[in-house]
């Protein structure tokens, strides 16, 4: 366009204008024609222009390259072409590069590039927070939550002093989220209760004001939850469900903050209505309130599938892989084995996308794979599930949680004492339990239960079992309630107190058929008929055995239907990622397939 010398300052602009206009068009259409997109962004450099407008035309190639091609060489070269240069630009550029740097696997070297932007930024506060958050998240990808915190601890600092007090509770909630997941509770609740005010005396868009409470209140609920307290967290749950109807309502108005270290967002609307669908999951699984949790999960996994087709955010796809564990137990309790198992494939088959969402993954997917294999009553694979996720796991809770239902396949197996004492010991609810889950540690007394009920220890099981009933009747936990029922019904029963018996299975049953938990109504409904056999009520002792065939028949069926689905396999896999995809199926053919 225009005359070779572009004649004086004015022609000189229309050229690079009208490039770089035509060099938008092709990189916005859809799809994006990147190829041209370069060329006239190419074409800016033989001309000599001026050394601002050179710089910045680099980093527009380096950015093309990098998001739109596999041009890995070529995006370093224009980026490392534009770091030297000015302000605005070195600063994006150093952002883009360190992200490159980052993919291709040189972290040590993103590392100390970063370090420079932020020392050389502090006159530039938008860029200065960025490229803070950008190194935390950096140190937070290789475990180093250390040196994460502390630079959230500068940019908070940081954003006090330039009066961004939105952008300083950004810093702080995810200095929280990072101490939450290092489980320094100590530093944790003064943080919180620091952001809590400082989120509620802050004035600003409604709508940053809203996304500020939600990221509060998911840290408040998570923590409850990672400390088993069902019942307490519901005050808190139920302000994060109406904070999220009011995001909803809320139009985003596209007025810009007035200081630019409030450029930042948390995450889009979308994607917290997603996360608040995923914590009322995680609350209903634990709770017992597994129809409640399917609901939730449909909702959500409806909601990420309409997302996914636009946005490849990878928080999407462990969004999906965490919802997909939790509604994995569900169905394991609810007695649907076979749709669990075509779910653990869909895990694999997210993990094979993503070597980062399977090393952060892979221990909870092996563990899925030792519950399903306890359902099917594979054993021997459960034990070597439990096994490959504690080597794999450094997660404490996680941990506690596999040595709990590791012991619960010795006990079955019933000729393992040595290995079961030494894993007892390790959790043992009355001395030194090694985490602060109230939820895991009423489990251990029940663990510890159903071992004194099995060696014929009955008094002493009971005291087990009462305390683990107070621990769950404390916090609402269904499950553990409704199994430490049905077992002391089973004590007061061999030891001829049918009374007593009764008192316990009668609510046993009503809780499990609430829950719904497939496997206590098996257990209940036998106790029921033999109860009431001993005690001569025929009638109700058939009504009972009639209840126990149909629950027999259903498991029965589904177990027939789970084993012989080729991703059944996946119960031998103990080693490495998750094997190539068995071809996946929709479930046997139904009666109504065939008349179609």
């Amino acid at each position: 366009p225009g005359s070779g010398s572009g004649g004086g300052a004015a022609g000189g602009e229309s050229w690079y204008v009208a490039l770089l206009g035509l060099a938008e068009h092709f990189r916005t259409s859809s799809p994006p024609k990147v190829r041209l997109c370069v060329h006239c962004l190419q074409a800016v450099l033989p001309r000599k222009p001026p050394a601002r407008m050179e710089a910045r035309t680099h980093l527009q190639l380096g950015s093309v390259l990098y998001h739109h091609t596999r041009n890995g060489d070529q995006a370093r070269g224009h980026l490392e072409k534009a770091i030297p240069q000015f302000e605005d630009v070195k600063f994006e550029a150093a952002s883009l590069l360190s992200e490159l740097y980052c993919q291709e696997n040189s972290v040590d070297t993103a590392k100390p590039l970063l370090r420079k932007a932020i020392q050389i930024s502090q006159q530039t506060p938008y860029w200065h927070c960025r490229l803070l958050f950008q190194l935390a998240q950096l140190h937070t990808l290789e475990k180093d939550l250390v040196s994460a915190c502390d630079l959230l601890g500068v940019g908070a600092e940081y954003a006090r002093v330039v009066g961004s007090e939105y952008t300083r509770a950004l810093f702080l909630l995810s200095k929280g989220m990072l101490l939450l997941m290092e489980r320094k509770l100590q530093e944790v609740h003064p943080l919180l209760t620091l952001c809590g005010q400082i989120v509620e005396n802050w004035q600003g868009n409604p709508i940053q004001k809203e996304s500020l409470r939600v990221f509060f209140l998911v840290l408040q609920v998570t923590h409850y939850l990672d400390a088993g307290q069902v019942k307490s967290v519901k005050p808190c749950l139920k302000q994060l469900q109406q904070c999220i109807q009011t995001i909803s309502t809320l139009h985003d108005d596209e007025i810009l903050p007035s200081n630019p270290a409030d450029l930042f967002h948390w995450l889009p609307k979308e994607h917290m209505c997603v996360l608040v669908y995923l914590v009322t999951v995680m609350h209903s699984m634990q709770a017992g309130y597994l129809e409640k949790a399917q609901k939730y999960t449909d909702k959500a996994l409806m909601q990420l599938e309409k997302l996914k087709m636009l946005d490849c955010s990878p928080i999407l796809s462990s969004f999906q892989v965490i919802l997909l564990e939790h509604i994995i137990m569900c169905r394991l309790v609810t007695g649907h084995k076979a749709t669990a198992l075509q779910e653990i494939s869909q895990v694999c088959q997210l993990c094979q996308q993503s070597p980062r969402l399977f090393s952060n993954h892979a221990a909870q997917l092996h563990t899925l794979l030792g519950l399903y294999c306890i359902s099917v009553n594979c054993m021997d694979n459960a034990e070597a599930q439990f096994t490959t996720a504690l080597r794999l796991t450094t997660h404490q809770e996680l941990w506690a949680f596999i040595v709990t239902n590791l012991a619960s396949v010795y006990i079955r197996e019933g000729n393992r004492h040595q290995e079961l004492y030494s894993l007892l010991e390790r959790i043992n609810p009355d001395h030194n339990f090694p985490v602060s889950s109230h939820c895991l540690r009423a489990a251990a007394f029940y663990i510890r239960g159903l071992f004194s009920f099995f060696q014929g220890r009955y008094n002493e099981a009971k005291r087990f079992l009462r305390e683990t009933l107070k621990m769950s009747n404390a916090e609402d936990l269904n499950r553990l309630t409704a199994c430490s029922l049905v077992l002391l019904g089973h004590i007061f029963y061999v030891l001829g107190n049918h009374r007593e018996s009764n008192n316990m299975v009668v609510p046993a049953m009503q809780l499990a058929s609430k829950i719904p938990d497939m496997s206590v109504q098996l257990w209940s409904s036998a106790l029921l008929r033999d109860l009431n056999k001993a005690c001569g009520n025929a009638m109700d002792a058939h009504e009972a055995a009639q209840m126990h065939q149909n629950f027999s028949q259903q498991l029965l069926q589904d177990h027939i239907e789970a084993c012989s689905l080729p991703e059944h396999n996946l119960i031998t896999w103990t080693d490495g990622p998750p094997p190539v995809q068995f071809q996946a199926q929709n479930g046997p053919t139904t009666s109504l397939a065939s008349l179609l």
